[in-house]
């Protein structure tokens, strides 16, 4: 999945370059790129597909050139993960009605790959002989309210635990119940299915989206497809997976897994797993900044050959991209949708 703006990450991430296309840590690959070279090594590049917005797609074509064109997915619109999965699914199903998929965010990191690929690898094996739904569980190391949390039962299958309950965000407190009691486990957002199973799944909880694309089923995977989409895509309902099918169904089962992943969705998250100097401060692109009495803070220049000092700041966000720098004290992170949103409606579209 591939089609966010990455909006928390403004102005690093802006609407027309989002964060899944952008290096973030010098290495000279993109999230992007660094997922599809991860799944590369298991999966033949026939068989992945990225699911993009439309004005999106140029840049999946360009930053992954060897993936055919006709595996890059378009959405006329944005409509949350929901869509995005099922418009996947029946495609993937006019290829092979007997597909194992896993779906994964474009912009996750992962630092154990082969820890993840075998983990990847049995869960498709799973699914291949169980008409379930997986989700992946990381084991919460610390009360995190920026993430969703699951609820593992005491039934187990092959190793995999049925899911008791999902839980959305929690306060501090409720997170901190969470981590101590055992049961609780971060909830990934990767999954694994047949295709059959998340299909029946569709059209079990979520008929109106399901309606929407079993009439042209015959037209997936045929020049046909695309017209289609256009004309029915926009008209989906605006739904997460979680939501809407993972929190109702009643088969859905969790590998605990543990991989060293970061779901890259904050300033805070990416300061977390970032190298810090002594002073603990982190400089993403590690590009040329001085600090003088400076503790706590995260940099990220989009141009490497702008000098950045820094002096008295302590535990700030500062990020530069194109027209806008971008200073902010880290506690103030929840805030940057609405400097953007200002940005915008003070000063034009130019600041998205």
């Amino acid at each position: 999945m591939g089609g966010g703006i990455g909006s928390r990450f403004w102005p690093f991430s802006r609407e027309e370059y989002p964060k899944q296309f952008l290096d973030f840590f010098g290495t000279g690959r993109s999230l992007i790129q660094a997922t599809f070279d991860r799944f590369a090594k298991i999966i033949p590049s026939k068989n992945i597909y990225v699911v993009t917005n439309e004005r999106y797609a140029s840049l999946v074509k360009e930053q992954i050139p060897s993936l055919d064109e006709e595996n890059i997915l378009v959405e006329p619109a944005r409509r949350n993960t929901a869509p995005c999965i099922a418009y996947a699914a029946y495609h993937i199903r006019a290829c092979n009605p007997k597909a194992n998929i896993v779906v994964a965010p474009s912009d996750h990191l992962i630092l154990k790959e082969e820890t993840f690929l075998r983990d990847v690898q049995s869960g498709l094996d799973f699914v291949s002989r169980n008409k379930v739904l997986v989700t992946l569980g990381i084991r919460p190391g610390r009360p995190e309210t920026a993430y969703g949390y699951i609820q593992r039962s005491g039934q187990v299958l092959d190793g995999f635990y049925k899911v008791k309950t999902f839980t959305e965000k929690p306060d501090a407190e409720l997170a901190k119940v969470f981590c101590k009691s055992g049961e609780f486990f971060w909830n990934s957002g990767l999954f694994l299915w047949n295709v059959d199973s998340i299909l029946d799944a569709f059209r079990k909880y979520l008929p109106d989206l399901s309606n929407r694309f079993e009439p042209g089923a015959t037209l997936f995977h045929t020049p046909a497809e695309r017209t289609f989409i256009k004309d029915q895509f926009p008209y989906c309902p605006n739904i997460s997976i979680d939501y809407g099918i993972m929190e109702k169904a009643d088969n859905v089962y969790m590998m605990c897994v543990d991989f060293g992943w970061a779901d890259l969705g904050t300033w805070g998250s990416l300061y977390d797993i970032d190298k810090k100097d002594a002073a603990g401060n982190a400089n993403l692109k590690k590009s040329p900044v001085l600090f003088y009495e400076s503790r706590d803070n995260i940099v990220a220049l989009a141009d490497p050959k702008r000098l950045a000092v820094l002096d008295g700041l302590d535990g700030y966000i500062v990020a530069e991209s194109g027209n806008v720098l971008l200073i902010c004290k880290k506690e103030h992170e929840p805030r940057i949708k609405q400097y953007m949103a200002d940005a915008q409606l003070g000063f034009g579209p130019s600041f998205k």
